[in-house]
C-alpha cells in the first residue's frame, strides 16, 4: 500500500550545511573589509562564496544581519585569555603570553580594515558596532578590568585608580596607532604594546628603569 507523501517531514527542510554557512560569512566578511557596507550587496556574496543568491537569502533577510554575523562569528574565533587565568595568573605574566599574538593581529592589514569599517559604518549602521561592540570590546574590558584589580592588589597600580579611563586610555592608544596611515610592523606594535600596558600598570617596568 502506498501512502501519501510526507509532506510534513518534507516542509521541515534539510538541516543547514555549515560549509555554505562558512563560506557565505567569510565572503560577506571578505566583501565588508573591501567595499563597505554600501559596496556590499547579497549578490556579490553569493557569488564570492559559490552559491545561488536564494541560498544567501534564506538564511539571512538583509545584508546588514549577514554581515553582523560575518562580524560576530570573527570576534568570537579571536583568543583572549580566559577569565580563570586572569585569576590565576599575575597580570605581567598573562600580558607576556598574549602580546606577541595580539601585536601579530593589530599589525595585520586584514584587522586595520576591519577595525575601520566597522568605526565607519558606526553612524549609517549602527547594528554593526553594536555586535562588535558586545562580542569583541566589552569581553576584553572585563577582561582588563580583573587584570587591573588584581594589579590593584598587587601594587602595580594605585589603588583609587580610575579602571574605566585606564581602559580607555590603553585601547584608545592601540587604535589610535593601528588607524595611522603608516601603522607599525608587528615587531614594532609588540614594543609599542608592550608600553601601554607597562605604562598602565599591567606589565613589570624593564630592567634598566
Amino acid at each position: 500500500m502506498t501512502g501519501a507523501p510526507d509532506r510534513s517531514a518534507r516542509g521541515r527542510g534539510r538541516p543547514r550545511d555549515p560549509e555554505t554557512d562558512a563560506a557565505i560569512l567569510s565572503a560577506a566578511l571578505e566583501l565588508f573589509v573591501e567595499r563597505g557596507v554600501e559596496g556590499t550587496s547579497m549578490e556579490q556574496v553569493a557569488k564570492r562564496a559559490g552559491v545561488g543568491k536564494l541560498t544567501v537569502y534564506r538564511r539571512w533577510s538583509s545584508k546588514e544581519d549577514l554581515l553582523a554575523q560575518a562580524i560576530e562569528q570573527w570576534v568570537r574565533a579571536e583568543v583572549t585569555p580566559s577569565a580563570a587565568d586572569v585569576y590565576a595568573l599575575r597580570p605581567g605574566d598573562i600580558v607576556e603570553r598574549v602580546l606577541p599574538a595580539a601585536a601579530e593581529m593589530a599589525a595585520s592589514p586584514g584587522f586595520r580594515a576591519l577595525v575601520a569599517r566597522i568605526m565607519g559604518s558606526a553612524v549609517s549602521h549602527p547594528q554593526l558596532m553594536a555586535v562588535y561592540w558586545k562580542h569583541y570590546i566589552l569581553p576584553r574590558r572585563e577582561l582588563a578590568a580583573a587584570m587591573l584589580r588584581r594589579a590593584q592588589q598587587d601594587g602595580m597600580v594605585a589603588a583609587d585608580a580610575d579602571l574605566d579611563v585606564l581602559i580607555d586610555m590603553m585601547a584608545g592608544a592601540v587604535t589610535y596607532r593601528v588607524l595611522q596611515p603608516d601603522p607599525p610592523d608587528a615587531a614594532a606594535m609588540l614594543r609599542y604594546l608592550t608600553a601601554v600596558y607597562r605604562h598602565a600598570g599591567l606589565y613589570p617596568p624593564a630592567a634598566d628603569d
